[in-house]
């Protein structure tokens, strides 16, 4: 029997832990894609205790308690941040077979020297251990950052952001990671939502452009794109309900922008129609700055109405949607290819279903502009855990190139995420490991560390284009 979470955890054979151990695990961190925020970094938090850092805003293991039965109380509610540590401690002892215990014990072992496992035995003991350390300067967020090997982050950003807390990290030259911002104009987009219109005045006031028609608002948009470039960005994200492509004329669009502004409700397809040229707008955009554009579907949100009302957006009751739309993508990418500007693009669905669609889709679109220029994102939100990653890399690697990977991000809120790279970076080591030891690849160790190296951290460099 294998000792819990040894030098090895994840390995099972010799070519494997020599990929990690001799290569994966030197390589620092470019986490291209999280959800911290940037005043944290630019205030140097320091946390009070262990549940500030890990329960706060982490709907992943306030999930796993609701499932456990815990009263909401110890997970959103008005009970005692020690209370909620201990109710934690107390499912998480057993979560067999459940990605958060490997996460949880990994942050444990590397940001806190702890070694031993987390229940409602130790709950105390660990309670005082890490509150003892996250006192110490070494703790700040800043210094966490640092420890775990991070080289650049990219937040998520809206458009109207004034970007301030990002202006004050480039400012300082005591911080030598790169804190970049990444363009997210979901709200920009979801014309269906009750407050577009306060949104659309928000974004007039800040662009210095009265946005009252389709057209103004592209120009703002491309105001603050300016805006965000000249902060260091390169990178935008969409979280999109659903891939749409429903092509129409200029004037089409502008009269649904024109029926919305009016306070009219709009048909599905209006909604679909208006958001088919705005992500058509965008992408030419992004192709003409250079800029990667990056896609996250598959989700659909906030599904428990009574809880929604009670505590809000992101809190733990989002689900997957098993919705494929390989021919609306497709479509899609088409339109932009088809006058040579689609951008570099990162796939990502949180349905696994959708892997082998994906595969095959990113392949209608490579060109030698770059390399795997159209990316499968690595295994999202539902999927970042031990099978998920596996089949995800797996499928990428039957249907396209997994050499040209881009690698782990962490999607997350928190600054102890930084282990789930060496959490991706294990299982990658030993998926390789394993095709080498069947015989389905040679073990040259030349080109399979420069495999291992490229998708832990260079690849990542190089599609982004950051300057390192």
């Amino acid at each position: 029997m294998k000792p819990f979470m040894d030098e090895d955890f994840l390995l099972s054979t010799p070519t494997a832990q020599t990929l990690f151990h001799e290569y994966a695990e030197k390589m620092p961190v470019l986490d291209y894609h999280c959800h911290i925020n940037p005043r944290e970094i630019a205030e140097n938090r320091k946390f009070d205790n262990i549940t500030q850092v890990w329960l706060g805003g982490d709907h992943y293991k306030w999930r796993f308690m609701r499932s456990c039965g815990v009263e909401e109380r110890f997970i959103t509610g008005d009970a005692s941040d020690q209370e909620k540590f201990f109710k934690w401690a107390e499912v998480l002892g057993k979560a067999i077979g459940n990605p958060l215990y490997h996460w949880s014990h990994l942050e444990l072992k590397r940001y806190f020297g702890y070694n031993g496992t987390l229940s409602k035995k130790t709950a105390g003991e660990v309670w005082n251990l890490c509150n003892e350390k996250l006192a110490q300067d070494s703790m700040s967020v800043r210094n966490l950052i640092r420890s775990s090997g991070v080289t650049l982050i990219c937040t998520t950003d809206d458009p109207a952001d004034s970007l301030e807390w990002h202006e004050k990290i480039a400012a300082d030259e005591s911080f030598e990671v790169q804190v970049l911002p990444a363009w997210r104009p979901d709200k920009a987009m979801n014309i269906e939502k009750p407050d577009y219109a306060d949104y659309l005045a928000t974004l007039s006031a800040v662009s210095g452009i009265k946005v009252d028609s389709f057209s103004s608002l592209k120009d703002a948009l491309k105001n603050r794109m300016d805006f965000f470039a000249s902060r260091g960005c390169s990178v935008s994200d969409h979280g999109l309900e659903y891939v749409m492509y429903y092509p129409a004329s200029e004037k089409t669009v502008e009269d649904i922008f024109q029926k919305r502004l009016g306070g009219a409700a709009l048909s599905r397809e209006e909604e679909l129609t208006f958001k088919t040229a705005f992500m058509l707008f965008v992408g030419r955009e992004y192709n003409r700055r250079s800029w990667v554009m990056q896609l996250h579907y598959g989700c659909k949100r906030d599904n428990n109405k009574l809880m929604f009302e009670k505590l809000g957006p992101d809190t733990g009751f989002d689900c997957i949607n098993n919705y494929t739309p390989s021919a609306q993508m497709t479509d899609f990418l088409n339109a932009l290819v088809s006058t040579d500007e689609l951008p570099k693009t990162i796939i990502y669905s949180l349905n696994p279903n959708d892997n082998q669609a994906i595969g095959t889709i990113i392949g209608c679109f490579q060109d030698s502009t770059a390399i795997a220029k159209i990316q499968q994102g690595s295994a999202w939100w539902f999927n970042d855990h031990k099978t998920g990653m596996r089949d995800q890399m797996l499928s990428l690697a039957s249907l396209g190139n997994l050499s040209g990977f881009v690698g782990m991000l962490t999607d997350s809120r928190s600054f102890l995420s930084y282990t789930r790279h060496e959490y991706f970076r294990r299982i990658l080591c030993e998926l390789i490991g394993g095709i080498v030891e069947n015989g389905e690849f040679p073990a040259d160790m030349d080109t399979l560390s420069e495999i291992v190296k490229d998708i832990s951290y260079n690849n990542a460099v190089r599609y982004f284009g950051f300057n390192l």
